[in-house]
């Protein structure tokens, strides 16, 4: 079965959706109008009989907004704006699902929840318990309380927790939906020559060499991180879909095995990772084939 169509099949999906999704970009208020629709899609997957779990990003951004505050936060007071920011964020959530009749439930995690084994063995537990009372959970990190650590650090972002979050409840697949379309083999704001990847099934040097910081101003993941979020994925058996959350009806279409963003295939499997052509190339081969239609069409009509 072909990778994409493979994509339909899968049972417990993660769906990580960034600040930028969630979030207007110029005012950095909730998108409320997106946030319906995304939960009404989460809807139809459960549905479906499917296991959905939610890692939302956003609480630091709202809870700024909230506050007062300008600029990126840092610290304690970007602890105190994730506090607030969370009950915000939660409260929108449980009002969007509950008119369905679905019930949520709040995972706030740290990396010693993932990391720490005995922390680990409860993390799984709780989500299996949640999962088989046909509850959505809906995961963020505890920016709150979580600190700089020696012995295990913060996540940093929810990219690196959303693939953390798919490797420890054995997820089919991990939706990770940013501000950018996928991965390209180079900026395409400034390379013209650069190459959009379709499918990656080997994540080797030359792939990690084409990270580079990507982002908005609310949200913390670059490329980089969303590279090693897909290793993370895919080592655990989890296929892994990047792509834009401007649109958040392309899940319906990523579910439907339909060719939208980057494709992270786990299983180890042998084949060229999958590239567009550049687009110079691209638009000569299109060009090409408007002008044979054309002569086509005008040879007909004679």
């Amino acid at each position: 079965m072909e990778a994409r169509e493979a994509l339909r099949g899968k049972k417990r999906i993660v769906i990580k959706v960034g600040t930028s999704t969630v979030t207007y970009e110029k005012t950095g208020y909730i998108n409320l109008e997106k946030m319906e629709k995304f939960v009404r899609i989460l809807i139809n997957l459960r549905n479906q009989g499917k296991e959905v779990i939610v890692v939302s990003s956003g609480a630091v951004g709202i809870g700024k907004n909230v506050l007062g505050i300008e600029g990126r936060p840092k610290g304690s007071v970007k602890q105190a704006c994730a506090a607030v920011g969370q009950g915000r964020l939660m409260m929108i959530y449980e009002k969007f699902f509950a008119e369905y009749s679905q019930l949520t439930a709040q995972v706030l995690l740290t990396r010693e929840s993932v990391y720490n084994e005995t922390c680990r063995r409860h993390a799984k537990k709780t989500f299996e318990e949640l999962l088989a009372m046909n509850v959505v959970p809906i995961v963020n990190a505890n920016d709150a309380i979580t600190v700089d650590e020696d012995s295990y650090g913060n996540f940093g972002d929810n990219d690196t927790m959303s693939a953390d979050v798919a490797a420890l409840v054995g997820a089919d697949l991990l939706i990770m939906m940013s501000d950018i379309e996928g991965l390209y083999t180079d900026d395409p704001k400034l390379n013209a020559k650069a190459r959009f990847v379709h499918t990656v099934y080997q994540i080797d040097e030359r792939l990690e060499r084409m990270g580079k910081g990507a982002g908005s101003e609310l949200g913390t993941g670059g490329m980089t991180t969303k590279i090693e979020a897909a290793r993370t994925a895919v080592a655990a058996g989890t296929d892994m879909v990047l792509a834009n959350g401007d649109n958040i009806y392309i899940i319906n279409d990523i579910m439907a095995g339909k060719r939208i963003g980057t494709l992270f295939v786990s299983g180890g499997v042998e084949h060229e990772n999958e590239m567009a052509p550049e687009k110079e190339t691209y638009r000569g081969i299109a060009r090409h084939q408007r002008k044979m239609e054309i002569q086509k069409s005008a040879a007909g009509g004679r």
